[in-house]
């Protein structure tokens, strides 16, 4: 069970005071403080662990955010930052004594920049609202999470998320260009910008998958590209999870670079199917969504190669979509999975660990052989191209002993991962989940360079405070 920290009493016995001095920087509906009103912001997509905040405050400006910022670092109040909550590994559960910074109004397009292909965006505006203000000119946002119709762009730089598309055209960091954000004490900070290399440090890398630990971001520039001239998916599948795996390591190793590489196994298949209807073959024990894109000849050709590799792995069915709403209906079950899990069981955890494409067999092979040693079900869907793995592992939340079985399954798959020189992490974060593993990946010394690293920009630890660096080698 992940450990929470006690509030600071000292903060608690001011909480008028405090949320006084924050309406009067943020006032009206800008400012939340009764019980019933903070329930939604109690915790976010890990839904396992929840802890009403002292206040939520939601500004509008970059201004407010920083006057927030000054008052809380005045005071040694704790802040949590948070977008749409969709976050799986509690990188946005509060504390007791922390105000949470919301930037859900934060959601105007301030820039678009079609010859320098480009858009400035506010950190509110949801992953999928950028492609939607660039599609009537061809353009579009590339990263493209399972969650992109919610999740919010500084969420995602927060997080390094990537998405089914990611294996082509890369992860958040590979389509940004500069940000705005805000430090600890308040300064407001710019890096990078409309151009493609900055000068000097890499501060955008640095920023970039900080998870809310070196300042809160407020306004992102990334980069938007042309819409291709077409694109088609295909089906491929197989009678073993393990043979599937072999397919999706053989069209890696053969140079074809498909724009989504996407795997699915026997129970996922059939909570999407049952959810989304996309003519998903329940016969198979795991499915391989592929697609490519270009002109009609370059998608012919690149379907054919790819065909022709499924068929060495002796594949219960191949099926290439002949019509965008075939492509979109087989999406709309990819892109619903974790819902659809959802319908069959009360709970679930999701992971997220990256490994090499080549370990997928052993890999698969371990997590099916673990799922029987914990007596708990697991749907595995995840990014086969560039292996990050998203095993769903379902348990009963009203089960004691089923929660933590579930989470010792997950940490296990995680160790796995390192183990086979993979990491803990590919998308969603340390956050809470993932905080005590970190000495799994990381040596001692390397821990302490993270540590100093999050002091030179936070010396109190008040910004996202007890989440990535475990706790016994938290410096507050």
């Amino acid at each position: 069970m992940i450990a929470l920290p006690p509030p600071k009493a000292e903060t608690l016995a001011h909480r008028d005071e405090i949320i006084a001095a924050l309406r009067a920087i943020v006032p009206g509906e800008g400012t939340i403080s009764e019980p019933i009103r903070l329930k939604p912001y109690e915790t976010d997509g890990l839904s396992a662990y929840r802890q009403p905040p002292l206040a939520v405050v939601l500004p509008t400006s970059t201004e407010q955010v920083a006057a927030v910022m000054r008052y809380c670092h005045a005071q040694g109040i704790r802040v949590v930052p948070r977008g749409a909550g969709t976050s799986l590994s509690g990188g946005a559960l509060p504390l007791a004594d922390a105000v949470v910074i919301g930037l859900m109004r934060m959601n105007r397009i301030l820039e678009v920049d079609f010859e320098d292909r480009l858009a400035v965006v506010e950190a509110g505006v949801t992953n999928l609202g950028i492609t939607r203000a660039v599609e009537h000119e061809g353009f579009f946002y590339a990263p493209d999470p399972s969650s992109q119709l919610a999740c919010m762009i500084g969420g995602n730089v927060n997080m390094n998320s990537g998405g089914a598309h990611c294996l082509k055209y890369g992860v958040t960091a590979n389509n940004l260009l500069g940000l705005k954000f805000v430090t600890p004490e308040g300064e407001v900070v710019e890096v990078g910008g409309g151009h493609l290399d900055a000068v000097g440090y890499d501060w955008l890398g640095l920023m970039t998958g900080s998870e809310g630990q070196l300042g809160i971001i407020t306004e992102v520039t990334v980069r938007i590209l042309r819409g291709p001239e077409g694109a088609r998916a295909m089906l491929a599948a197989f009678k073993g999870t393990e043979i599937a795996g072999q397919a999706v390591d053989a069209i890696i190793g053969s140079g074809i670079i498909p724009v989504a590489l996407e795997f699915m196994d026997r129970p996922c298949i059939h909570a999407c199917e049952a959810f989304a209807h996309a003519g998903y073959p329940l016969d198979a024990e795991a499915m391989l969504i592929i697609e490519v894109e270009g002109s009609l000849q370059e998608q012919d050709d690149l379907l054919a190669r790819i065909k022709e590799i499924c068929q060495r792995f002796d594949p219960i069915s191949l099926k290439v979509a002949t019509s965008t709403e075939e492509s979109v209906a087989i999406w709309k079950g990819r892109k619903g999975a974790f819902g659809a899990v959802g319908r069959i069981s009360p709970d679930y955890l999701c992971m997220d660990g990256t490994i090499p494409t080549g370990e997928l067999p052993h890999v698969l092979k371990r997590i099916g052989e673990m799922s029987e040693q914990y007596g708990l079900k697991v749907a595995n869907v995840f990014h086969a191209g560039d292996g990050n793995l998203h095993p769903l592992i379902m348990f009963d939340a009203n089960d004691p002993e089923s929660f933590r079985k579930a989470e010792t399954f997950g940490a296990d798959i995680l160790k796995l991962c390192v183990e086979v020189g993979g990491c803990l992490t590919g998308e969603h974060g340390v956050g809470v989940e993932k905080r005590d593993l970190m000495p799994v990946q990381f040596a001692p010394h390397e821990l302490a360079q993270q540590r100093k690293i999050k002091s030179a920009f936070d010396p109190g630890w008040l910004l996202n405070p007890h989440k990535v660096f475990p706790l016994e080698s938290a410096a507050r």
